[in-house]
């Protein structure tokens, strides 16, 4: 008689115990991936100011970090000006000023002057490799920062055998 009536009621716990251990692993599952999407969009796609353009290959975000664009070197246009200096500075401010920018790690933080160094992206448009191929900028490698290095040195034949830009204007 005891068995009887104990069965049905474990076969009711235990029905009721694994619907709640089932709900238990959804809420998880379903925060967790919550979760692990949030800090990847945070990483992926942060945004950041650009408050102000230093020159053709350095930007300022947030008024206070300065960003030195990898993979490439634009001529000088502040302290010893250079042939289509002026120009590339002009154009990074056309492309990036008052914007918000995401940036791009490659593997070093910071370079000597404390500057961070990064692949800016706005817009869906890579500036380094722009720039590059528009005639602005030299393609230049500074291992161990190359993830994108290719690109660059195809965007610049690209600018040379066009003659655009720099190639054009200081030869």
């Amino acid at each position: 008689m005891y068995g009887r009536i104990c069965f049905p009621l474990m076969k009711r716990n235990t029905r009721l115990l694994i619907a709640i251990v089932l709900l238990l692993i959804s809420i998880w599952k379903t925060e967790f991936a919550k979760e692990e999407a949030k800090s990847f969009a945070t990483k992926a796609e942060e945004t950041h100011l650009v408050t102000r353009v230093i020159d053709g290959d350095t930007i300022e975000i947030g008024g206070t970090t300065k960003v030195r664009y990898i993979g490439m070197d634009t001529p000088e246009s502040t302290n010893s000006k250079e042939c289509f200096g002026n120009e590339a500075s002009e154009k990074n401010k056309e492309m990036v000023l008052s914007k918000q920018v995401v940036l791009e790690k490659d593997v070093s933080e910071t370079d000597k002057y404390g500057r961070l160094l990064r692949y800016v992206w706005v817009e869906g448009v890579m500036v380094n490799e722009k720039l590059v191929a528009d005639g602005y900028a030299n393609a230049v490698s500074y291992p161990p920062d190359v993830k994108h290095q290719e690109k660059f040195k195809e965007a610049e034949r690209f600018a040379r055998e066009n003659n655009l830009g720099l190639w054009n204007k200081c030869q």
